[in-house]
């Protein structure tokens, strides 16, 4: 699968990988954009708002309390452990686009979550920020200080955190291999990450069932799932 660039591999120092909604997919959790059960007749788009939020905290949260228990329930699949175990050989970054905490339970240490946790809860007017694991009895949660608590997610319209983005971009721009697994980019400003470890003359590999509109771009494009391509990747930097 792999053994066209296996060379580029095996000289490699940095390798970043960017990944989406696919990776998480093969862990039972529901796309973002999915068709799945009581969710399906609303538009995530309109309810991932801040606006959405102020207006119906109740329904919002019960949107992310459901998605918040899919989560907890999931496990890391071959995909997030391939990358972990990477990590013993290589110096690997992640840079992912999903909210679901699933790299640092496989085992990964330099994780960039750009569109923040859905595991994180934040007060909506002070300080307060804390991970938290348990149900809420009440919906929407209050925080101490008596105003409304929300998970730290980034929502449409909202700027990504600019210390996490800086990140992002310094580590795609200095990395020898990109790979890009389980999302098309077809969100901004995550989209860029490529252009970034192109100009440092980086190899750029997609894994991805489907053509994406990225692929053209692609130094090596895979045309399979995270969870059966990253194994093998792996496999053949070992050997």
């Amino acid at each position: 699968m792999f053994e066209s660039v296996s060379d580029k591999l095996h000289q490699a120092k940095k390798i970043v990988f960017v990944t989406g909604a696919g990776i998480s997919q093969e862990s039972g959790i529901p796309t973002f954009r999915g068709n799945d059960g009581l969710w399906r007749k609303y538009d995530p788009m309109k309810l991932a708002t801040i606006d959405a939020f102020y207006q119906d905290p109740k329904l919002v949260w019960e949107w992310y309390e459901d998605r918040r228990k899919n989560i907890l329930a999931a496990k890391p699949n071959a995909g997030h452990i391939a990358i972990a175990d990477l990590a013993k050989y290589k110096e690997v970054w992640v840079l992912t686009q999903n909210i679901d905490g699933l790299h640092q339970r496989a085992g990964c240490k330099n994780v960039s979550e750009l569109h923040g946790s859905i595991i994180i809860i934040k007060c909506t007017v002070c300080n307060f920020k804390d991970k938290i694991t348990k149900r809420f009895s009440e919906i929407p949660p209050l925080c101490k200080c008596g105003n409304i608590l929300r998970p730290d997610v980034v929502w449409f319209g909202e700027p990504l955190p600019q210390d996490v983005w800086g990140e992002a971009m310094m580590q795609a721009s200095l990395c020898d291999v990109m790979v890009v697994a389980g999302t098309s980019l077809s969100v901004s400003p995550a989209n860029m990450l490529p252009i970034y470890a192109k100009q440092n003359g980086a190899l750029i590999i997609e894994v991805n069932p489907e053509e994406t509109s990225m692929s053209q771009n692609m130094d090596l494009s895979i045309r399979s799932t995270s969870a059966k391509a990253l194994p093998e990747l792996v496999s053949v930097i070992q050997k």
